[in-house]
């Protein structure tokens, strides 16, 4: 076979299929994430399991807990009206919260991005305040803020807004302005998270064919950070569905929910397995919702990106 000429083109060279040289991934990744999955399998996996061991037992007034098996504190927690009232206002509360914290940290966190270093790290700072002051001393506050005589109502009179005062504590409206206090900076932290990656040479390319802010941040901007929204909606309905000091302090002993129900029947009644059934089921409702949710805002993304 006569050599190639200089101006033919060269043929690619012929790539290994010799087993023997083709290079194999290591296996070092997966050695160095074993300790955190050993501590994840301790810290988190083994209570979980514990817990849902302890849901299928049974529980006396006179003996304590029964080494029994059974699927009774599943039905009773299912059949009964009580429970349903529970979930239902644990849940309706996790809603509420996650669509006014989206609602006012997507915008938010799109402000702060587009401002000064300086006022950046300024407003930052505000936005994260709450994180930075014990569960109890921010919720008490807000008892004393929402209170007949307390400074809500006494602005809301001084502005002739409401003749009589305004009840907040113990209802729903309290604890959902309560957790939406504290979840907003979780909302904000994602979606500045997610407008990290956005290049603003799309933005300023819509400004210059003259389109308005909101257009570009509903059109271009939003679209882009579905991600840091979804995160944070996530972040935000799995803390508020959980949240126990906020809800047993501004919702009081009548107006449960799944966490105050939780701690009664672990601490209050002392039946336990009644108690770890409450809580898987809590694990499991929000887990589905969340799965279901994260699947809706994927097929959706796709969709509109396609």
């Amino acid at each position: 076979m006569p050599p190639a000429c200089a101006c033919c083109p060269r043929s690619p060279p012929a790539l290994a299929t010799d087993p023997a040289t083709v290079r194999r991934p290591r296996a070092t990744p997966y050695w160095l994430c074993l300790p955190a999955l050993l501590l994840y399998g301790v810290m988190l996996a083994t209570p979980l399991a514990m817990t849902a061991l302890l849901s299928f037992n049974s529980y006396s007034d006179t003996e304590g807990v029964l080494l029994t098996w059974g699927l009774h504190n599943y039905t009773e927690v299912l059949s009964d009206g009580y429970f349903h009232t529970i979930f239902l206002r644990t849940l309706r509360i996790a809603l509420a919260t996650t669509v006014i914290c989206t609602l006012i940290g997507v915008p938010e966190a799109w402000i702060i991005s587009r401002l000064s270093p300086r006022w950046r790290g300024l407003c930052l700072l505000v936005v994260l305040g709450p994180l930075l002051i014990s569960v109890v001393v921010r919720t008490l506050g807000w008892t004393i803020l929402m209170g007949r005589n307390g400074l809500i109502n006494q602005g809301l009179q001084a502005l002739h807004l409401s003749g009589t005062p305004v009840e907040l504590l113990f209802t729903e409206t309290g604890i959902i302005i309560a957790l939406v206090h504290v979840m907003v900076p979780f909302m904000v932290l994602a979606v500045w998270t997610a407008l990290q990656g956005v290049d603003p040479a799309g933005e300023n390319a819509a400004i210059s064919l003259g389109a308005s802010d909101a257009v570009v941040f509903f059109r271009i901007v939003l679209p882009q950070v579905m991600q840091g929204v979804l995160s944070g909606s996530l972040i935000v309905f799995s803390l508020s569905a959980s949240a126990f000091a906020t809800p047993a302090l501004i919702g009081g002993r009548r107006l449960k929910v799944a966490a105050t129900a939780i701690y009664d029947e672990f601490l209050a009644t002392l039946n336990w397995p009644l108690g770890a059934a409450i809580a898987c089921l809590l694990v499991a409702s929000v887990m589905a919702i969340m799965l279901l949710w994260n699947r809706i805002v994927e097929r959706r993304t796709q969709g509109a990106t396609a």
